[in-house]
């Protein structure tokens, strides 16, 4: 393939300036050369009317004068002779001055001591038209010129086969160090979220391994496979492993599934489940990959865990997180920090309070205070009965408070102050922690995620439409919705609801 020489366009401008600044210098040079010619040849054409005109001049003889200025108006560059006696009364005007104008050359007549008149010529200016008309071969030749540099560059700086693939590895190698700067950071996360994790989730998961590895003692062959796979896993160099956030979300997943295994090792002792959990200890990834739906469905099936679409629910979370992809929330200074967390916690609070007013949501009551920090806020709802939507109350605050933090973060970035976008999540208690992980992972700016079981999405459907996520990677993923509107009856009432707020917080303040 056949590459442009680099920048030829801005090449081509800078040639087509040279050629109108080397044209404008031709002309301007060229018109003052002129000038001083005609200048020249005026003053000796004044001089010389003076000397013809001078015995007429003297007896004022306006025939003899109007033949002598005739004579030198029939010169090109001549347009007007004015000859004056002594009074500076007009004896001759010759020519079409009012017509063209041009340099005006005067010289007094004298006869001895005594002046006998005055003689004005008047030569016509040269026009820029006329100069190029005179100057158009060199400036043909200058416009062929300076095609013949464009054409020239064009061709002779197009990159070679050398310096495209010079380019291509440079810009590979820099792809490259961007993605490996991503996936460390998101391994870093995710090491951080590990670490941080209390002391007892890590002796359960011990402890069921502990107890899958017992279970396991009828057959040796699977024992001897686990212990193979855990020694290939431990003697892999450490630099060929693949750190990335895929990995990171699978690994959270294997965890998880570890925990429910050691909350129910009745439902594990079977012998296809033990087979999991070995696998789960050795590391082997295919055994326990969110996408494997057979031992996934397996498991669920004999003991409805976390991951079970027909759990039973009563409450619903919902977990509100600022938008802060360069985390200036936490470089701000704690004078603007707290006061910006208890405008959010405020609006929050008189959300929940004005919602759960709604006929609609009858039956729905709050269990804590919420109340924002750096990670943003946590809200618990509750149904009273049987008939309580709590499912759409959560959907329905989760939507309120963004409308809310739109309207906020759109007014303080008018008067130059800081605020941030918010994203939320809704729950149940189970897919908390989950939640967490969508949030952080998959989650946008002005975007509410789903997570509940069918119940709760039934409960859901008649009021708002959801999606799924796009290419899910992790069970959470593929069980996850994407809130994508709601019908007018809810957006307006959502509507009602968020003005009423406002007008409290304006009456307020």
């Amino acid at each position: 393939m056949t590459y442009l020489a680099p920048r030829q366009g801005l090449f081509a401008i800078i040639l087509l300036v040279s050629f109108c600044l080397q044209t404008l210098l031709l002309v301007i040079s060229t018109d003052q050369q002129l000038s001083n010619s005609r200048a020249q040849k005026g003053e000796q054409m004044v001089a010389q009317l003076i000397d013809e005109a001078r015995l007429s001049l003297e007896n004022k003889d306006r025939v003899s004068l109007s033949v002598i200025a005739n004579r030198y108006t029939s010169e090109q560059d001549v347009t007007r002779i004015l000859i004056k006696d002594n009074n500076g009364d007009i004896l001759v005007p010759v020519g079409n001055a009012p017509m063209q104008q041009g340099d005006t050359i005067n010289q007094i007549a004298t006869k001895g001591d005594a002046v006998i008149g005055s003689v004005a010529l008047t030569l016509k200016d040269i026009s820029k038209g006329e100069i190029i008309a005179m100057q158009l071969p060199f400036v043909i030749g200058s416009m062929v010129l300076h095609l013949l540099l464009w054409l020239t560059y064009s061709y002779i700086a197009r990159p070679t086969r050398e310096q495209i693939n010079a380019i291509s590895r440079d810009v590979q190698d820099l792809h490259r160090e961007q993605y490996t700067q991503l996936d460390q950071r998101g391994y870093d996360r995710e090491r951080e979220r590990r670490q941080s994790a209390p002391s007892t989730a890590t002796d359960e998961t011990n402890s069921s391994q502990s107890n899958e590895v017992l279970n396991d003692g009828d057959s040796p062959v699977s024992s001897t496979n686990s212990q193979e796979n855990s020694s290939a896993a431990h003697n892999q160099p450490a630099t060929t492993r693949k750190l990335d956030i895929h990995s990171a979300v699978n690994q959270y997943v294997r965890t998880q599934q570890n925990q429910d295994a050691a909350l129910d090792g009745d439902a594990v002792g079977d012998n296809g489940s033990a087979s999991i959990g070995d696998n789960v200890a050795a590391g082997d990834t295919d055994a326990t990959s969110p996408l494997n739906d057979n031992h996934t469905k397996d498991h669920i099936g004999r003991n409805p865990s976390r991951l079970s679409a027909t759990r039973p629910f009563d409450s619903v979370s919902i977990q509100i997180v600022f938008h802060d992809e360069f985390n200036m929330l936490e470089r701000l200074a704690p004078s603007q920090r707290l006061p910006y967390l208890a405008l959010c916690t405020q609006l929050l609070n008189q959300a929940v309070t004005e919602l759960l007013k709604q006929p609609l949501l009858l039956g729905v009551s709050v269990l804590n205070k919420p109340s924002f920090d750096e990670s943003g806020a946590y809200v618990m709802l509750k149904a009273d009965n049987s008939h309580a939507k709590v499912a759409l109350a959560g959907v329905m605050l989760a939507k309120l408070y963004l409308m809310l933090n739109k309207i906020i973060h759109n007014k303080h970035i008018e008067l130059s102050r800081f605020a941030l976008p918010a994203k939320a999540g809704v729950s149940d208690n189970a897919q908390v922690e989950a939640m967490t992980h969508l949030l952080d992972s998959v989650g946008k700016k002005e975007q509410i995620l789903i997570l509940l079981p069918n119940s709760g999405l039934k409960q859901i459907s008649h009021h708002v439409q959801v999606q799924s996520v796009m290419r899910p990677t992790t069970v959470y993923e593929r069980e996850c919705a994407i809130f994508d509107g709601g019908n007018d009856a809810m957006i307006q009432r959502l509507a009602d609801v968020r003005n009423a707020v406002l007008m409290i917080d304006d009456t307020e303040e």
